[in-house]
C-alpha cells in the first residue's frame, strides 16, 4: 500500500503536485558538507518577525462543494483594486507533503509551512486592495474524501489528483485574475538546494504565466537572500520538464502538473481559466533551508515577496 505522501510526489509528474527536480544546483558549502560558507545562518524558529495569519472574516466558496476550511474568499481590508487572487497552500489534511529537518534535527512538514506562508501573503495582498481567495485556511484536503478517494486511510492515488483539481475548481469559482501555488522541494542529494518557480507553457496564457513566474522567483529570492541566506537560484522552468515518475501510462502522457496545466479529455477536465505560476522556495529536506522553511522570518520573506511579485505583475503599487 501506497503511503500519501508516496502517492502524491509519484503523481508529481502527472501534474497532480508540486515538481520534484533532479539536478539542483548545489549550495555554497564547506568541504566537509556542513553550511555552506559565509557569515550567514538560518534563523531560529519562532523568530517574532511574521505577519497575520489570521483568516477572520472569511467566506466559504461553494460550502457543500469542499472541505470545511477549504475554498475561502477574504475581502481587501484597505481600499479595492477588483483583482481577486487565488493563492494554494500545498497538500494538507491527510496528506502533509514532503518531510524536511531543521539546523536542530527538528522533522517538519511541507504542508504547514506553506499554510503559514500562504495566510501570510493572503493579509499582505488584502492590505493594498486585493480580495483574496485561498485553497485552504487550516490543515485539511480541499475535497470531502469519500471512500474512493482512500485507500487505508490516505488518499489515493485519483484521490490525490481529484484533491488538486479541486484547487483549480476553487480558484475558477472564485474568477481569481492570477493563481499562485506555494509548495516546497525535497531531494536525497545533499546538494539539493535553491528556489525554483513553474509555469505551463502548453496554456493560451503562457507568456503571461512566465512573466508571473519570473517575478515571483526574483522578488522571492531577492526578500530571502536580503537575510545573507545564499539561497542558489534554480530558475524560471516550464512544468514539462518538472516531475518524478508518474504511476500510470495516462499521467505519464499528460506531461503538466494539475495545478497549472490544460484540460485532458479522461484524465482532467476542470484546468485554471488564468495565468498561474508554482514556486518552491526552498528544499526542507535540507537542514539549513529546512530551518529557514520553518521560521518566521523566513515566511515572512516568503511572504513578502510573493506579494510583491503579485501586485507588480497585476500593475499595483509595491
Amino acid at each position: 500500500m501506497l503511503t500519501v505522501a508516496v502517492v502524491v510526489a509519484a503523481l508529481v509528474a502527472a501534474g497532480d503536485g508540486a515538481p520534484a527536480r533532479t539536478g539542483a544546483a548545489p549550495h555554497a558549502r564547506s568541504q566537509d558538507g556542513s553550511d555552506r560558507a559565509g557569515p550567514a545562518s538560518a534563523p531560529a524558529a519562532g523568530t517574532p518577525l511574521s505577519v497575520s495569519t489570521s483568516a477572520a472574516g472569511g467566506v466559504p466558496i461553494a460550502r457543500s462543494r469542499f472541505a470545511r476550511g477549504a475554498c475561502v474568499g477574504f475581502a481587501p481590508t484597505s481600499g479595492d483594486n477588483h483583482h481577486t487572487v487565488f493563492i494554494d497552500a500545498g497538500h494538507g489534511g491527510v496528506d502533509p507533503g514532503g518531510p524536511g529537518v531543521t539546523k536542530s534535527g527538528r522533522v517538519i512538514y511541507e504542508a504547514g509551512e506553506n499554510l503559514t506562508i500562504e495566510l501570510e501573503t493572503m493579509n499582505l495582498l488584502r492590505a493594498e486592495g486585493f480580495r483574496v481567495v485561498v485553497s485552504r485556511t487550516v490543515n485539511t484536503d480541499i475535497i470531502k474524501p469519500t471512500a474512493a478517494d482512500l485507500t487505508g486511510g490516505v488518499l489515493s492515488e485519483a484521490g490525490a489528483r481529484a484533491d488538486v483539481a479541486a484547487r483549480d475548481v476553487c480558484a475558477d469559482l472564485a474568477r481569481a485574475t492570477v493563481l499562485v501555488g506555494i509548495y516546497f522541494d525535497a531531494g536525497t542529494s545533499p546538494l539539493d538546494a535553491g528556489c525554483i518557480t513553474a509555469y505551463d507553457p502548453a496554456r493560451s496564457f503562457a507568456a503571461k504565466s512566465r512573466r508571473l513566474a519570473t517575478l515571483l522567483q526574483r522578488d522571492v529570492l531577492a526578500r530571502m537572500n536580503a537575510h545573507g541566506w545564499q539561497i542558489p537560484n534554480d530558475g524560471v522552468q516550464p512544468d514539462t520538464t518538472l516531475g518524478g515518475v508518474p504511476l500510470t501510462a495516462t499521467a505519464a502522457s499528460y506531461r503538466h502538473l494539475l495545478l497549472l496545466g490544460p484540460a485532458d479529455p479522461g484524465w482532467f477536465t476542470t484546468p485554471s481559466r488564468m495565468p498561474g505560476a508554482l514556486i518552491e522556495p526552498l528544499f526542507i529536506s535540507d537542514p539549513f533551508e529546512g530551518s529557514i522553511a520553518n521560521s518566521a522570518a523566513g515566511h515572512r520573506a516568503i511572504a513578502e515577496g510573493m506579494a510583491q511579485a503579485i501586485e507588480q505583475y497585476l500593475g499595483t503599487p509595491s
